[in-house]
């Protein structure tokens, strides 16, 4: 790979001034570079292969475009976070997939050519059943983290296998991954995140582009933690050893103001608590609902989050399955404790039978894996974590809610 700007892209550049002002905008913060592969995104660099000078000038222009929002969209860093986070069950394939349809789709929209063919997330979201695939909403309700989510889905209950039809659909697609993640590369999300919003607004104003037509755009670069960490923040401040105040323990300060005034024979202080470690174990109560919609990917990284905290603190954590009523009670003391599980689907949801056991077991913490489609109980005097598999519309008036779609 040279150096050098790239040859290629050249002429595509020039034009795109005149094409598609947002687009422009964005290309003049990414490296453009030729090398001897496939035309590809890396980080913030473009590598233009020889392929991509047989292509016709509107198509060139399409394929730069494509390949500036990967990069402006923080593809190759989103990739490299996801595949941390998910580990060895992450489809890196189905990841280029979501994002290239994204890209397509915004694209598309805003009156490119693309080198036939090319997928696109409508098409792709027509083929899950049970999805939303009302066009208007692809590109302000689905981004590429949560496109993938569904396109990776476990299939019958096997995390290694993928949609037969969406392998399909990428053989007639010929679809080859073009977002990688190697080496360094800038990935900070605020920085592109202001990049893209005064590129979109330069758009408007020229009224051509994908400016115009991104009114509302879901895959913009966002500064958001993942929800493990909050979970993390959660569960360490909840199951830590915090000291309190305890009547059983003096405090320092009296037990010497005390001790003065029975030397000077004046009266006595009034009585000072001290501060004492609670003794107790704490104890995690997860109650899952299985009527919900929490995918089988989502309970197995809660699990770990909470497995980690509980090796830390000594916690003890039980895993209680319920819909109208509690049907399994489980204790969580190994990962593999969630492959033994037998939770019955189906059926409606009732919290009071959850909150009823938990008064019986005074818990550090309640965890309810929801997605709130009941009455909510009265406020517990312990807190609450409202773990949802989507936003919802209202939260209830106490408690956190955890959003779990990233």
């Amino acid at each position: 790979m040279s150096g050098q700007h790239s040859r290629r892209a050249r002429a595509a550049l020039a034009q795109m001034t005149d094409v598609d002002p947002a687009i422009a905008a964005l290309a003049l913060w990414c490296s453009h570079r030729d090398h001897d592969g496939e035309t590809e995104t890396n980080g913030d660099t473009i590598l233009y292969g020889p392929s991509f000078a047989r292509l016709s000038s509107a198509e060139q222009i399409g394929l730069t475009a494509h390949h500036v929002l990967h990069v402006a969209l923080r593809h190759s860093a989103r990739q490299a976070e996801m595949a941390t986070r998910l580990g060895r069950s992450f489809k890196p394939k189905l990841y280029t997939l979501a994002a290239d349809a994204i890209v397509n789709e915004a694209l598309l929209a805003g009156g490119h050519a693309l080198p036939r063919p090319a997928v696109r997330a409508k098409e792709l979201i027509d083929l899950l059943p049970g999805l939303d695939t009302v066009a208007p909403n692809i590109l302000s309700d689905w981004d590429t983290d949560r496109l993938y989510h569904a396109l990776a889905a476990p299939l019958e209950g096997d995390p290694s296998q993928v949609n037969p039809a969406i392998e399909d659909y990428m053989l007639k697609r010929r679809f080859a991954p073009d977002v990688t993640s190697q080496g360094q590369f800038e990935t900070q999300a605020d920085l592109w995140s202001n990049r893209v919003d005064q590129a979109l607004d330069l758009g408007r104003s020229a009224g051509i582009g994908i400016g115009p037509a991104l009114l509302r755009f879901g895959d913009l670069p966002q500064s958001t933690l993942p929800w493990e960490r909050h979970l993390r923040r959660l569960l360490l401040r909840a199951v830590s050893d915090v000291p309190r105040l305890s009547h059983k323990r003096p405090a320092a300060r009296w037990i010497a103001q005390d001790a003065l005034a029975r030397q000077a024979g004046t009266r006595h202080a009034a009585f000072q608590p001290g501060m004492a470690r609670d003794r107790k174990r704490p104890r995690i109560l997860i109650a899952l609902d299985t009527s919900s919609s929490v995918t089988e990917m989502q309970l197995e990284l809660f699990a770990a989050e909470v497995l980690g905290i509980q090796r830390r603190s000594d916690a003890e954590l039980v895993l209680l399955g319920f819909d109208t009523e509690i049907h399994s009670r489980t204790v969580l003391d190994h990962p593999d404790a969630l492959k033994r599980l037998d939770l019955r689907t189906g059926g409606g949801t009732d919290f009071a039978c959850v909150f009823e056991a938990a008064r019986d077991c005074a818990p550090s913490l309640l965890i309810l894996l929801t997605d709130l489609d009941a009455p909510v109980p009265p406020n517990p005097p312990y807190p609450v974590i409202w773990a949802v598999p989507a936003p919802i519309a209202r939260a209830p008036n106490y408690g956190t809610v955890l959003v779990m779609d990233r």
